[in-house]
């Protein structure tokens, strides 16, 4: 062992001071560098650092430790590892400078994966200090990266996909942001998020799916395990909200009302959920009359179950027409519309059994129609 080296100096140090708990983990660490088994001590330090015991010791790890083998070590790991320490730093602009450095670090031809994480957590940084323009720089810059890539490191998609989401979210674009999360919890293992965090996410989510202005379709959200956060949680009735949403259930929605007005967001976009859920409830008629084999429906049908006044339902259709939920034609004349497409939606239990009575009766009309051509026309089934 080099005595003089300060890489040794410090593992023996952090031996006798760190709690004995962690003091294993220098040793070992001692260990593997002294043998030159680069990728096992790239393991070690990365199950190191992954503890909570050890943010503490982050950021002296990697100053004092990591950097002095930084060039053994795949440098998407080096990134992380720092990552690990830029999150320790007590001042958001000093953490936003020193990711801002080490992507200037691995910015070569053959770390072009390690330089675009790096970018994009600097990015990250930097968004948390309001500093939007940059931050969009930085992600269009990353995505044609990306894009050329031609494998990529899931720890990327989701770096790149939880920054695009943030982006969004303090932009207030709602269908983007609730996009980019879907694509963010697609990379990722929702367990290895703190209850805390997977209860928030699934918060946004919710609110993105509501206030978004083209978003009428939630079964991505709705059948994703991140809606279980808010169980027990002062959130929970949100999924019920959506669930009154999807059904188009006016009656459901507004016996809501008390709960929706307690977050201010869905207060001051009260209007535009008055219209979206007028417009599911629309969307769910259609559904259940293309189901019945019924396409040309009067105003006054529409009116009853969306709770309008007759005189209001035409510019609803158009609406709906022009979001693309719905395919058809309307007749002014006699106050009808005819429907050719409903756009396809995420089905509950209640809608799933509705489906399947209808099938059955579907197959009850075929063997009807079957059996009497068979006595009429005997010779066809011959």
């Amino acid at each position: 062992m080099d005595v003089d080296n300060p890489a040794h100096s410090y593992l023996q140090q952090q031996q006798n001071e760190v709690p004995s708990a962690l003091a294993q983990y220098f040793r070992e660490f001692e260990d593997l560098y002294e043998r030159k088994l680069w990728h096992q001590l790239t393991k070690k330090v990365e199950a190191f650092i992954n503890i909570p015991e050890a943010a503490p010791y982050r950021i002296g790890l990697y100053n004092e430790f990591v950097k002095d083998w930084q060039k053994h070590m795949n440098k998407v790991k080096l990134v992380l590892f720092a990552l690990a320490a830029a999150r320790q730093f007590d001042s958001v602009p000093e953490a936003a400078e020193f990711m801002t450095k080490i992507a200037e670090d691995v910015d070569t031809p053959e770390t072009q994966e390690a330089y675009v994480l790096a970018s994009l957590e600097s990015a990250n940084f930097k968004l948390l200090l309001n500093d939007l323009d940059s931050t969009r720089d930085v992600l269009d810059l990353c995505q044609k990266k990306i894009e050329l890539f031609a494998v990529v490191d899931p720890v990327i998609y989701a770096s790149f996909y939880r920054v695009c989401a943030d982006y969004y979210k303090a932009k207030a674009s709602f269908g983007q942001y609730y996009k980019n999360a879907l694509l963010l919890l697609a990379c990722i293992d929702i367990q290895e998020l703190s209850a805390e965090d997977r209860a928030q996410r699934a918060y946004d989510l919710c609110i993105a799916a509501l206030l978004s202005d083209n978003i009428y379709n939630f079964g991505d959200l709705l059948s994703h395990p991140i809606l279980g956060s808010l169980k027990g949680t002062e959130h929970e009735w949100m999924v019920a909200l959506l669930l009154a949403f999807t059904s188009g259930d006016i009656a459901k929605y507004e016996s809501m009302a008390s709960s929706l007005h307690s977050q201010p967001l869905l207060k001051q976009q009260e209007a535009m959920l008055e219209q979206k859920i007028r417009l599911m409830a629309l969307i769910e008629s259609m559904f259940k009359r293309q189901g019945a084999g019924t396409r040309l429906v009067p105003f006054n049908a529409i009116a009853a179950e969306t709770k309008m006044p007759i005189n209001d339902i035409e510019h609803l259709i158009m609406k709906a027409l022009s979001l693309g939920l719905i395919r058809g034609s309307i007749d002014q004349v006699d106050k009808q519309v005819t429907v050719q497409w409903v756009q396809p939606r995420y089905l509950g239990k209640d809608q799933i059994q509705s489906l399947v009575d209808r099938l059955s009766q579907w197959e009850s009309h075929v063997k009807n129609t079957a059996q009497k051509m068979s006595q009429t026309a005997p010779e066809l089934f011959a």
